[in-house]
C-alpha cells in the first residue's frame, strides 16, 4: 500500500526542472514528488541544528518542546512547490513512505495543532519564512536511516499556506558523530499504527524496561486499539505487555511467526 501511494513521487525521480532555483538538486534518497519545483535550498558542510520530538511552543521567549535532537553535522535544505493539484500532505506523505520503503524509522511525527505553531517551525527551525501557515495545515516528521555506524537525520515539513500554495520542506542532516539511542514517542507510535496500520521496530529489545514502558504507554493512549505482533521476540512481548495490566485480548501472536525482525505491530482491524 505504501508503495502505491508513493507512485506520484517515484515516477519523478532525480528529476531536475527547469524551473528549479538554479545550483539545486534533488537528495538521493528522497526521489521529488510529482511535478514539484525547487524554490529554495542550502548547503552546509558544518553547523549545529536542533530538531523538535514534541509540539513546539514559545514560553517566556524561549523555545519549548518535549524533546529534541542536538547535533552538529553536515546539511542539505531543499523546499518544494507543491503543483496546485495536489496538497501538502500528498507530498508529505508520499516521501514519508518513500523513507520508510528505505528503511528509514520515524522518530517523531505531528499534524496540524498537535505540531504547535506553524510560525515557530517556519522561522525558528527551518529558517524558512515562506513557510508559515495555519496550523491545521502543517505536518511535521522527524526520520532516522541509519546505515552500519552512519546515521542520518530526514526532517520533512509541509504546509498548505493561506493563500493555497503548498510547499514541502527537507532537510537531510549528517550529525559528525553517532548520534545513540533515540527512542520514537509514544504519540508518533500510536499514530503510525492508526495510519499505517502497521509497525516495524528492528532494534527494540524486549529485555529494555524503558522499551516496556514506552510500549505499554502507547497502548494505553487508545484503549480500543487490538494488535497482532510478528518477530523472533513476539511471545515475551506479548507477556510482557499482559504484565504490565494491556488486557489480554487486545493481543494477538500471529501464528506463523514470519517476521526475522525483533519486533512487527499489525493492528486487527
Amino acid at each position: 500500500m505504501r508503495s502505491l501511494m508513493a507512485l506520484p513521487l517515484l515516477l519523478a525521480s532525480l528529476t531536475t526542472f527547469a524551473a528549479d532555483k538554479p545550483g539545486s538538486a534533488d537528495l538521493e534518497l528522497v526521489p521529488r514528488f510529482h511535478n514539484a519545483e525547487i524554490v529554495d535550498f542550502r548547503n552546509a558542510e558544518s553547523e549545529e541544528r536542533r530538531y523538535p520530538l514534541g509540539a513546539i511552543r514559545r514560553i517566556g521567549g524561549d523555545l519549548r518542546f518535549e524533546g529534541e535532537v542536538l547535533a552538529h553535522g553536515a546539511l542539505r535544505s531543499l523546499t518544494y512547490q507543491i503543483p496546485s493539484e495536489y496538497q501538502a500532505t500528498d507530498a508529505f506523505e508520499a516521501t514519508r513512505n518513500a523513507l520508510l520503503d528505505q528503511g528509514a524509522h520515524l522518530l517523531y511525527w505531528c499534524v496540524a495543532r498537535d505540531c504547535g505553531s506553524s510560525s515557530l517551525w517556519a522561522n525558528a527551525v527551518f529558517g524558512r519564512a515562506s513557510l508559515y501557515g495555519p496550523d491545521e495545515g502543517q505536518s511535521y516528521a522527524l526520520m532516522r536511516f541509519t546505515q552500519g555506524d552512519a546515521d542520518t537525520l530526514f526532517a520533512l515539513y509541509a504546509i498548505t499556506r493561506g493563500n493555497r500554495r503548498a510547499y514541502l520542506q527537507v532537510d537531510q542532516f549528517t550529525p559528525d558523530e553517532a548520534l545513540g539511542l533515540i527512542r520514537p514517542t509514544s504519540s508518533t507510535l500510536l499514530r503510525q499504527l492508526r495510519h499505517d496500520g502497521e509497525l516495524v521496530i528492528p532494534d527494540i529489545s524486549v529485555e529494555d524496561p524503558d522499551w516496556q514502558a514506552l510500549l505499554t504507554r502507547t497502548l494505553r493512549m487508545d484503549s480500543t486499539l487490538r494488535i497482532a505482533l510478528d518477530g523472533r521476540d513476539a511471545i515475551r512481548w506479548r507477556e510482557v505487555l499482559i504484565e504490565q495490566n494491556i488486557r489480554q485480548n487486545r493481543i494477538e501472536v500471529d501464528d506463523a511467526l514470519r517476521s526475522e525482525m525483533a519486533l512487527e505491530i499489525k493492528v486487527i482491524r
